[in-house]
């Protein structure tokens, strides 16, 4: 998988992309990250990137030549999808991330600054994604979330891909708590079903958890979860109701 990043500071990523599974998996080969800096694009001497708001207003904003350009210089790879970092975005979720992951050839991330792109730039992304309600003052910080999350989620990248499974949000709900050794701590035990060896137990166990855990601190997650949970379980005759 490719993964074009254009951003004005390609040094934020530096330390990111050589430790922990990241950096292993770039290492291995499994994900190239490529960066593009719209700034080598800019036809002024001082290689400028943004200007003043038209209609007046505090700050500037970048201007569209440098980033038409830079995303015009990249290669094309299909099946691709540019990305617009923007706190007017759709939240991210773990589906994001899974799609990118799953049907994704080349993933492209623009980051923003100062008090925004201009509007056209819009027009370049196929996705526009906020890491949630509150604003940032680099686009950086939600790529490097995007790329920590898609690269985890390809093969070879994990060690025991079947972990990703137990994920929170992977199947709608929170994951279930963890515990290692040692068996007691400060008055704190391991529940006695994880130490049993009875694995239907414990799978039972952890699906409780799970359930409770996801109903009481997401209750979104969970009304969400109960739908799909009614859904599978209609038969295809009471489907095919009106």
């Amino acid at each position: 998988m490719r993964i074009d990043i254009v951003t004005l500071f390609p040094d934020f990523f530096d330390s990111a992309l050589k430790v922990g599974l990241l950096g292993r998996a770039f290492q291995k080969g499994i994900a190239n990250v490529v960066f593009t800096n719209p700034r080598t694009f800019s036809e002024n001497k001082h290689q400028r990137v943004d200007d003043e708001p038209y209609g007046g207003g505090v700050g500037m904003v970048l201007k569209p030549e440098p980033l038409f350009r830079a995303v015009e210089s990249l290669p094309m790879l299909s099946p691709r999808q540019t990305v617009l970092l923007s706190p007017q975005g759709e939240p991210l979720q773990q589906r994001h991330l899974q799609q990118w992951a799953q049907t994704t050839s080349q993933l492209v991330l623009l980051c923003g600054h100062y008090e925004g792109f201009d509007e056209r730039v819009r027009t370049l992304a196929t996705q526009e994604i906020s890491l949630g309600d509150f604003v940032l003052t680099c686009g950086e910080i939600p790529a490097l979330s995007i790329l920590n999350g898609v690269v985890r989620l390809l093969p070879g990248t994990v060690g025991k891909a079947e972990s990703l499974a137990d994920d929170s949000f992977a199947t709608g709900l929170l994951e279930y708590p963890q515990y290692t050794r040692p068996p007691e701590f400060r008055g704190m035990e391991v529940p006695p079903v994880l130490r049993s060896g009875d694995h239907q137990a414990i799978a039972n166990w952890r699906l409780a958890q799970q359930q409770d855990r996801t109903r009481c601190r997401r209750p979104d997650l969970w009304a969400i979860w109960q739908a799909q949970q009614q859904l599978g379980h209609q038969s295809p005759q009471n489907s095919e109701q009106p």
